[in-house]
């Protein structure tokens, strides 16, 4: 097989789903592999979205501090389904106690509290997806 036959079918494949073809011919073997690109992917659970409508921010609300996920991936309360939470809501945090774990690309990534202070309310529920920067605790410093 010359160079130009494989040139050929590269071109070839990228305009179809095979992702691996695998020719002998005159005793000469190829084996061609691609990886395939999701231009649109499925997801195992519903996505709920609820759109909160924008309210003002209080005097109470201001002075709280907003943990937001450095990553995307997935929030978790605890480091096992049998574990306890690391914290509930009002709970007394200390700087650097850990709050919660995300998971991104098999990774645990634990993520600590930058404050001491009270956990007055827990945004997002254990197993749910989280985006790069979204809100996942309101802490009163003390």
């Amino acid at each position: 097989m010359e160079i130009d036959d494989l040139k050929v079918l590269i071109e070839l494949l990228k305009d179809t789903d095979i992702t691996e073809l695998q020719i002998e011919k005159d005793g000469n073997k190829v084996k061609i592999r691609r990886e395939k690109r999701l231009s649109s992917f499925e997801l195992s659970r519903p996505v709920v979205v609820h759109e909160k409508p924008a309210a003002e921010p209080t005097e109470d609300t201001q002075r709280l501090i907003t943990v937001t996920s450095p990553i995307v991936g997935t929030f978790y309360r605890s480091s096992s389904p049998e574990t306890e939470p690391f914290v509930q809501t009002g709970a007394r945090v200390k700087k650097g106690q850990v709050l919660c774990i995300i998971e991104a690309m098999k990774l645990m990534n634990e993520i600590e509290s930058e404050v001491e202070g009270v956990i007055v309310r827990m945004l997002v529920e254990n197993g749910h997806s989280v985006e790069y920067g979204e809100p996942l605790f309101l802490i009163e410093p003390v």
